[in-house]
């Protein structure tokens, strides 16, 4: 779906776009969630609408229009007041969309009331799509950290159909996993096989549920439970509707993974320094091991996350925008950050220029995640004069993966969003 600044639309639509925003017109209908083990319905998802007979009233025409942020906002202010005339058991998940667009707008004062009280009242699950993923990292996992402060879930939704949906999986680490309905309903390749592997051990490792979306028969169904799914979605348990009353409390329901950890302001070296000892080299050593940490991306068959830190501008040399560029067609989200670095050092890198004052400045750091495979190199610079190549650093190099993840999102935190 197009953001606000690239829409171009007919003034008819513009205009009937304007009637649904400003007179809050949305419509939410609700698709049933089935626990595949009890049959249980363990909650709805909310699904936007315009007006009956609008030339808008598809959500694919809706939220083409334009007025993403404000018409996201408007479509869930709908669901939580639907929500709330039917008195959905608050045993049951609710789960909303939430669009790249409205991650980081302000919620419009006169919808505030109504979101106010579903905080309060709801069992919210904020799904978030890799288009998220994919604009704007940074702003997904704010996002993601604010949902959950007011004791919200979160989804990750249409896991596999962009690569970069499951590179973040381990920053997001969502409650749940929505798979997307190609991986049920198509043939089940090499390609589907690794997509699967990936999410099957994020649930490992986090106790995180598996959604297999687009089920319409008792095949799909078998699909679903094999490729590792709990809970279900799709035409053979109901298709969009009024959300009925008087439902019953579940005996199979969503439980969130335990609050993760507060958000840490430390470096990368900081974090991992405080539980691994340091050792010290000169850079010509080290290069040859931060080199084999980018590699790894190469090798991966599954799409990652490469994120480097540069201490200025100056050390991605020409070489080194060349093979981050190479790395780049590979890996699903690619950062470089430094003073003076530009927000695209190399295509399809992602920049971030660190202020002077940046502690990160000290800091060589190179770290890649994948779904199977995680490595880090964080290294201090020591402050010696002299030749580049002689410059001595404090060092630790780590393949502990829940290290690994905690030492890169100082690094993600800093990227800017695609333009």
């Amino acid at each position: 779906m197009s953001t606000d600044a690239a829409v171009s639309v007919a003034p008819e639509v513009a205009g009937e776009l304007a009637r649904i925003i400003d007179g809050r017109a949305v419509r939410a209908v609700f698709q049933p969630l089935i626990d595949l083990a009890s049959g249980d319905v363990v909650g709805f998802e909310a699904l936007a609408r315009g007006p009956a007979g609008s030339m808008l009233e598809s959500p694919g025409a809706l939220f083409e229009a334009g007025r993403v942020a404000e018409l996201d906002w408007v479509c869930r202010a709908a669901a939580f007041q639907a929500a709330a005339r039917a008195e959905l058991d608050p045993a049951l998940r609710l789960f909303v969309n939430c669009e790249p667009a409205s991650l980081g707008v302000a919620c419009p004062d006169d919808l505030w009331p109504v979101v106010d009280v579903a905080e309060r009242r709801l069992r919210v699950v904020m799904e978030v799509t890799e288009r998220a993923v994919a604009r704007d990292p940074a702003g997904l996992l704010g996002a993601v950290a604010r949902a959950r402060a007011v004791g919200w879930g979160v989804a990750l939704d249409d896991v596999g159909a962009e690569p970069a949906s499951l590179a973040v999986m381990p920053f997001v680490r969502p409650d749940v996993i929505k798979l997307d309905l190609r991986l049920v309903q198509g043939r089940t390749t090499a390609e589907v096989a690794r997509i699967v592997n990936a999410v099957r051990a994020q649930a490992e490792l986090t106790g995180a549920r598996i959604l297999a979306e687009g089920i319409e028969t008792r095949r799909h169904a078998e699909i679903a439970r094999t490729l590792g799914a709990t809970i279900a979605q799709g035409y053979l348990y109901g298709r969009p509707g009024v959300l009925p009353t008087g439902s019953r409390p579940t005996r199979a329901a969503v439980e969130l993974l335990q609050e993760p950890l507060a958000t840490d302001t430390r470096t990368p070296f900081e974090i991992v320094a405080a539980e691994r000892a340091t050792e010290r080299a000169p850079k010509d050593l080290l290069l040859p091991m931060s080199k084999h940490i980018e590699h790894k991306a190469l090798d991966a068959a599954e799409p990652g996350v490469l994120l480097a830190c540069f201490q200025e501008a100056g050390h991605f040399t020409p070489a080194t925008r060349v093979r981050f560029g190479r790395l780049s067609a590979r890996v699903a989200l690619t950062g470089a950050l430094g003073v003076g670095m530009p927000p695209t050092p190399a295509p399809g890198v992602r920049g971030a220029a660190l202020h002077p004052g940046d502690p990160l400045r000290g800091e060589w750091d190179v770290i890649m995640v994948g779904p199977h495979f995680a490595a880090a190199l964080v290294a201090r610079d020591c402050g010696d004069d002299g030749p580049d190549a002689d410059r001595r650093f404090d060092f630790v190099i780590t393949h502990d993966r829940g290290l690994v993840v905690r030492a890169a999102q100082p690094l993600l935190d800093k990227l800017a969003p695609a333009s």
